[in-house]
């Protein structure tokens, strides 16, 4: 991808990985120049987003601290990834998750 098209969608990029409010926010600062960089990210942290909120409302079914810390940290060590993958300007997909989110919203 050209540099001056990542750097264009770095911001959005970057802002997208503020879990659901930040996609939001993204998805407004992508709407009239759409950058295929801050696009790839986009649906990257709304499906990190959605996957904490889902397995946060199974998992507060269970009283288990080991269960709850085995799903923070899942999601942290994947948010993690995404927002040094956008701070550096690689579009790798989220390891285990990325393609299924990439498929998932190919329409944002």
């Amino acid at each position: 991808m050209e540099n001056n098209k990542i750097e264009e969608g770095k911001t959005a990029a970057i802002t997208s990985y503020i879990l659901i409010i930040g996609v939001l926010i993204a998805m407004s600062m992508n709407s009239e120049n759409k950058s295929p960089f801050a696009s790839f990210h986009i649906r990257q942290a709304l499906g990190l987003s959605i996957t904490f909120i889902s397995l946060g409302l199974i998992i507060s079914n269970f009283d288990s601290i080991m269960i709850s810390a085995t799903m923070w940290i899942f999601v942290s060590v994947l948010w993690t990834y995404g927002i040094f993958s956008a701070i550096k300007g690689e579009t790798k997909p989220l390891p285990l998750l990325g393609n299924l989110f990439q498929k998932a919203f190919k329409s944002i």
